[in-house]
């Protein structure tokens, strides 16, 4: 009788188990994705291409526990696929970010009806792929034909060097532009091609900027860092 006890005490402590984890699982489930859509009603992220997404993952098990403190360990943000555009932009000025990571570090929640948090520290990148800017230089400086961009040497703490060649405006051009990110922006500038510059800012949580770019071999990285960042429905950046 009493092997037969603990054999069903030892079956609804399994079951019970089980049962929290499930929960557990549940509810860090429901607050990802309503994080993710938080994300992409400030910031716009997955919006403008059909392909668009933007994904929130909670580190750490138990959530529940983590929930209750008031304090999660690490949050990753993961979107892609989305535009950058201003009204000053000819029409087809947009640019596509290829990708846009954010970890945040040490997040302690600190409203939760207004839903915002405080992190400790933030770090990402965002990536800039060569075909989608050699669409946007095209679109915005070429006259009568393509233009494509690739690497160059030279890339110096926030600003990376692109090349830029092609047919334009009659003749075969092999030009070196940059791409300056500073702050919350975005500059595309390639001398002799087109005219100036073009500005794109990047709707970033407040308190975090681009702090270096670099060309790579597939596109262009820029790197993001912030400190204390304030997150939330009232503490976003524009």
């Amino acid at each position: 009788m009493r092997r037969r006890w603990v054999k069903v005490l030892a079956i609804v402590v399994v079951v019970l188990a089980v049962l929290g984890t499930v929960v557990d699982r549940l509810a860090d489930n429901y607050a990802e994705q309503q994080a993710a859509q938080l994300a992409q009603q400030k910031y716009g992220y997955g919006q403008g291409t059909t392909d668009g997404y933007t994904h929130v993952a909670i580190d750490g098990f138990p959530f529940l526990t983590q929930a209750l403190s008031g304090q999660l360990d690490h949050v990753t943000l993961d979107a892609g696929n989305f535009t950058l555009d201003t009204s000053e932009h000819p029409q087809g000025g947009y640019l596509n970010v290829r990708r846009l990571t954010l970890d945040l570090h040490d997040l302690q929640v600190t409203s939760l009806t207004a839903r915002s948090a405080q992190a400790q520290l933030v770090t990402g990148d965002l990536t800039l792929s060569y075909q989608d800017l050699s669409g946007v230089v095209t679109r915005l400086m070429s006259r009568g034909g393509a233009l494509t961009v690739g690497p160059a040497p030279g890339s110096n703490e926030q600003e990376a060097r692109i090349r830029v060649t092609g047919a334009w405006d009659g003749r075969q051009v092999d030009a070196v532009g940059s791409l300056l990110a500073q702050g919350d922006e975005i500059e595309i500038q390639v001398p002799g091609v087109g005219q100036g510059s073009y500005d794109y800012p990047v709707t970033l949580p407040s308190g975090v900027g681009f702090d270096a770019a670099t060309s790579t071999a597939t596109g262009v990285d820029v790197h993001l860092v912030g400190h204390q960042v304030l997150l939330g429905s009232s503490a976003y950046g524009r």
